[in-house]
């Protein structure tokens, strides 16, 4: 990066950094307006102790994870001041209600593109009725219908699947739609941005989506101003803005890549040096992805688009973008790519890694980088383990983020003993969000085993069966246990006490973080 591009850089997280210390001056004023009026008056003393058992026992009644209550309720019992001034500010729901409203007004317009071909289902039905239950479940609650007549590429490096969209995005003749939560103005964008400037100049419809937080420490807000001069259309989600945002909170994880609406990419990785291994900063990098081609990369086109016109508040055309298609699949197979949003009470992504544990027969694989999931997670993957299958989670041997790793292995303890194998990558850091079962079904996507991606974050997956993907990403699992590891006895037994205390503490904020 050139000096005028790290300039930049230090700029934005200058912007980042004045916009925490903007929130930290609102919530600090708050709490001493009220201490304030606490030194006079022994009855706003009582009112403040009695709104915080009110806000403590609404919290409890609401239909959301225990994990995901405990906290704020413990913090509001125990600072009733401070916690009832956060969570009025950035816990409750309302505090999202017109961010919603225009996601839901957007996803009204978008449904006409997503119908269920019934007889697909009928065949899946009668193939695997456990299977069939999932992606009705995804069709039903998440919108997105099942597919056949697609074709899956799983990528076992994520150089190997950002070489083949580079590929595909010099052979885009109508659009090109691309959402990722992080952009690196570096080497590897390089590549890219050569690519569709040239076909933006061709005439192309060039569209680009990144995430303000994600992208904070690569790029300026002149970004977009850079990329609109190439004939690249821009977006930023949900800007980081040095005035308190009650939205700031839900961030855009998604990473989806859509080509004239017949070839889609989406995995884990985002379009930075580090994802590539062209940088080493934590050792080395392991993610992944896959390409679809076929009828299934609607869904992505849907999800792009319900986030595209959610931020622009222009003219909306959805039937361009929706073109009929001669395609016919090589392989056999079902192919379902969905999203999740944080401002529904639908848990889509953590539903579906629920529904994969409790319909494995033999054995299912987890790889994520983060490993802080809720009870109801943690009891399904032991269940499965006690009733005879093979449970095994690959985590990063080198962290990214130190507190989050510790985090991580704070979980380790209930796990093992229930009998679920734990795996640490040592050559650097894993940052793939898959999983597989029985060598029938897998999924591959943004969603990590963590509360922001669970709960928190906008989010993506795609989940096939019957397809040769699913072997493929099998033969990755095999490929990466012999290069890790395992730490199963170790955390069985190994924890002093002291740890232990420590890893409840870090465990108890974990949905806080």
């Amino acid at each position: 990066m050139n000096k005028n591009g790290k300039t930049e850089v230090r700029n934005s997280v200058g912007r980042l950094i004045f916009a925490g210390v903007a929130v930290l001056i609102q919530v600090a004023w708050l709490l001493l307006l009220v201490l304030k009026l606490n030194q006079y008056s022994a009855v706003i003393s009582i009112i403040t102790s009695v709104l915080a058992l009110l806000t403590a026992l609404k919290i409890y009644g609401e239909h959301s994870n225990a994990a995901m209550k405990m906290p704020w309720i413990m913090l509001i019992l125990a600072f009733p001041v401070m916690g009832v001034s956060l969570y009025a500010l950035v816990g409750h729901s309302q505090v999202t209600r017109k961010m919603r409203e225009r996601f839901e007004k957007v996803d009204q317009e978008l449904v006409p593109y997503l119908v269920q071909d019934g007889k697909v289902l009928e065949e899946l039905q009668e193939e695997n009725p456990g299977v069939a239950n999932q992606c009705r479940y995804l069709g039903g609650y998440a919108g997105y219908p099942v597919y056949t007549n697609t074709d899956v590429v799983f990528y076992d490096e994520a150089d190997k699947g950002f070489e083949a969209q580079l590929a595909d995005l010099q052979k885009a003749e109508r659009f090109i739609f691309m959402e990722y939560h992080a952009i690196e103005e570096a080497e590897a964008f390089g590549h890219l941005q050569a690519a569709l400037s040239e076909r933006a100049a061709a005439g192309v419809d060039v569209r680009m989506i990144y995430d303000d937080v994600g992208s904070v420490g690569f790029i300026n807000m002149d970004f977009i101003k850079r990329m609109e001069k190439l004939g690249i259309k821009c977006k930023v989600f949900n800007p980081v803005l040095p005035v308190l945002n009650l939205f700031v909170n839900n961030r855009d994880h998604r990473k989806i890549t859509v080509i004239d609406g017949k070839v889609g990419f989406t995995g884990g990785y985002n379009l930075a040096d580090e994802y590539f291994n062209i940088t080493h900063p934590y050792g080395r990098w392991k993610d992944t992805g896959i390409r679809m081609e076929g009828d299934a990369v609607r869904n992505l086109t849907v999800t792009f688009l319900e986030m595209w016109n959610v931020i622009d508040k222009g003219s909306r055309q959805y039937e361009p973008y929706f073109p009929d298609t001669d395609y016919k699949a090589v392989g056999k197979g079902y192919v379902q790519p969905y999203a999740d949003s944080p401002l529904d009470k639908e848990r889509v992504g953590e539903n579906v890694y629920l529904n994969v544990i409790k319909n494995a027969k033999r054995y299912v694989y987890f790889m994520t980088p983060y490993l802080i999931i809720t009870d109801e997670m943690n009891r399904e993957m032991e269940l499965a383990a006690k009733r005879g299958v093979d449970v095994r989670i690959i985590t990063p041997g080198i962290p990214d983020k130190k507190i989050v790793y510790n985090m991580t292995r704070s979980y380790y303890g209930r796990l093992v003993e229930g009998g679920v194998r734990i795996f640490e990558y040592t050559p650097g850091f894993c940052h793939a969000k898959q999983c597989v079962s029985d060598d029938e079904v897998a999924t591959v996507g943004t969603i990590n085993l963590d509360y922001r991606s669970l709960y928190l974050h906008f989010e993506n997956g795609t989940l096939f069966y019957g397809c040769d993907a699913v072997a493929d990403v099998k033969a990755d699992f095999d490929r990466v246990f012999p290069v890790c590891e395992e730490v199963t006895e170790k955390y069985r037994t190994g924890r002093s006490r002291a740890l232990r205390m420590g890893q409840c503490i870090l465990r108890l904020f974990a949905p806080l973080l």
